[in-house]
């Protein structure tokens, strides 16, 4: 019987190198096809600005006064508060799959609570801010 050769590793390997050169010949062609588009876009286009095109465009109202506006921060932390249930919802799912199988359930369970320790930790946060009254 003979004793794999130095060959086959080299083989092994260039198959390897093969399949990820074709991933990256991929995204090579996938980027140069967006830059063509892009330039050929810019190069067809035409180009006429006026003080009309130039306004700020808000659903067909003239703009008035400055570009910036001041929103207040609550709704930011009712975004956070948001994602903070949202991710609980999606992390649920998953969990009780992998609950019901065989052989999981005790380090399973364990990191289920450890999970919805943090996420009570910030509700706590957030009821204690008075984040949660509507007023």
């Amino acid at each position: 019987m003979r004793e794999p050769t130095v060959d086959v590793a080299a083989d092994v390997a260039a198959n390897y190198f093969q399949s990820y050169s074709v991933v990256g010949l991929l995204a090579v062609v996938g980027v140069l096809f967006v830059a063509v588009a892009f330039g050929a876009g810019r190069l067809l286009r035409p180009v006429v600005p006026t003080p009309e095109k130039l306004l700020t465009y808000e659903c067909g109202v003239d703009p008035v006064g400055e570009g910036w506006a001041h929103t207040q921060v609550r709704y930011y932390v009712y975004a956070f508060l948001y994602v903070i249930f949202a991710v609980d919802s999606i992390f649920l799912f998953p969990w009780a799959t992998v609950f019901a199988a065989p052989g999981y359930g005790a380090a399973t369970l364990v990191e289920m609570f450890v999970f919805l320790g943090f996420l009570a930790v910030g509700l706590l946060y957030a009821y204690k801010k008075g984040v949660l009254t509507w007023t």
